[in-house]
């Protein structure tokens, strides 16, 4: 099945690689359009996916991840006309240089060609993922989970539509069955005729996809993220990002999940934070040090284990730890993050830039939250999804991350001696 839908893919990418920058521009703003167009319809058919969900018991973090009302609708609407006024990332010289020879050489960018997307929950991730690719010049494979079928169904049967509309292939854009997991394990495995699987959603949806995978991957998504209050952290700033940080939107990759202050902070920014943190209805898992502090305030807190730094929580809930310098909270973040986004608050220009030099991370973050590391945020319109890898792109992946390359050499009749 996906090495049939993989063919038909594979033509319709080549089509669209050779069609003009300004022809995918229109095919994403006519996507947009029949979004806005077809709003209610899409959020009623979210709602069911999100009855049968909860009387399921899908856990609150996840419902809100499958949730589209009318204000994400216009989002997604407006992410894709961000991302069709974005430039070309096609045809861009990365390098161009003659030889002695005579042969002049390109290195210029286009298409992977067929790109699969394997995600839990997020209906959006259909649309973000599908007009990236489009206007990346790929075709895109969604597989998305069983949870969000009935929506995510719709947005390709409406993005298909468009697309035929506009006379382009609309095999461009496929809907892999997530009935069973046998189809994700197909996808992974046809090596040759995918040629990028990208995975989006828990870190045991991206471990498995790693794992499993023969197809090039992607790693993205888990996200157990820190803030370190310095010494000199003003508490003016620090605890409003703090705060935006862990209950702006708790589900999400780039929400914090560990705070760590300075020692020296231990009287005046520990007590700030934890009555805060309380106030906003924050669950607190805390080191010793932070636990009798916290039972001195009235509060009702736990002693944090190794396995609550290793979580990435997606909910109203976070871990603190009083640390004796930027070296340990460094330490900390090395052994228990995820390289997603690591974030300092500080007044001290010197050690902000010691913790950028020390932490491996997709993003960081000085005096400001970490709920930035996002496509939108950043200027992208949309993402494809957040790598936490090196290679070959890292942080949100946007129009240029889904492009690879190819040398051009030209010649005038030169043979190798």
């Amino acid at each position: 099945m996906i090495k049939e839908m993989a063919t038909k893919a594979r033509i319709a990418s080549r089509e669209l690689a050779s069609t003009s920058y300004h022809k995918r521009q229109e095919v994403l703003l006519a996507i947009a359009k029949s979004i806005e167009s077809n709003l209610l319809e899409i959020v009623k058919t979210n709602s069911e996916d999100v009855a049968r969900e909860r009387g399921l018991g899908m856990n609150e973090s996840l419902l809100d991840r499958l949730t589209l009302d009318e204000s994400r609708v216009r989002a997604i609407a407006a992410a894709t006309r961000k991302v069709a006024t974005l430039s070309d990332p096609l045809g861009i010289v990365k390098i161009s240089r003659k030889l002695e020879n005579g042969l002049e050489l390109k290195q210029v960018t286009v298409p992977f060609g067929v790109v699969g997307m394997i995600y839990e929950a997020r209906p959006n991730v259909t649309v973000d993922a599908a007009v990236i690719l489009l206007m990346s010049a790929n075709a895109a494979l969604l597989r998305g989970s069983s949870s969000a079928r009935l929506t995510n169904s719709y947005l390709v049967d409406l993005m298909r539509k468009v697309i035929a509309e506009q006379g382009l292939n609309q095999d461009l854009i496929q809907l892999v069955p997530s009935e069973d997991r046998d189809s994700a394990l197909e996808l992974l495995k046809a090596r040759g005729a995918v040629d990028l699987v990208i995975p989006r959603g828990s870190a045991a949806l991206i471990r498995t996809v790693v794992d499993e995978a023969l197809v090039p991957t992607i790693e993205t998504g888990a996200g157990v993220c820190h803030i370190y209050f310095d010494a000199k952290a003003d508490s003016e700033k620090a605890i409003p990002i703090l705060l935006n940080a862990k209950t702006q939107r708790p589900s999400v990759c780039n929400a914090v999940e560990t705070l760590l202050i300075h020692r020296s902070r231990k009287a005046d920014l520990l007590p700030l934070a934890l009555l805060q943190l309380q106030a906003n209805k924050v669950r607190m898992n805390c080191d010793e040090e932070c636990l009798a502090i916290a039972k001195t305030l009235g509060i009702d807190a736990n002693l944090a284990t190794n396995l609550n730094f290793q979580t990435e929580y997606g909910s109203l809930e976070i871990n603190i730890v009083l640390v004796d310098d930027l070296d340990s909270a460094v330490e900390h973040i090395d052994h228990f993050g995820t390289k997603h986004t690591e974030a300092i608050i500080t007044e001290d220009s010197d050690e902000a830039k010691r913790f950028v030099s020390m932490i491996d991370a997709a993003a960081v973050m000085i005096n400001a939250s970490t709920r930035f590391t996002d496509g939108e945020e950043m200027g992208f319109g949309a993402e494809i999804g957040i790598s936490n890898q090196k290679l070959h792109a890292r942080g949100p992946m946007g129009l240029e991350a889904m492009t690879t390359t190819t040398w051009i050499v030209s010649g005038n009749g030169q043979v190798r001696s």
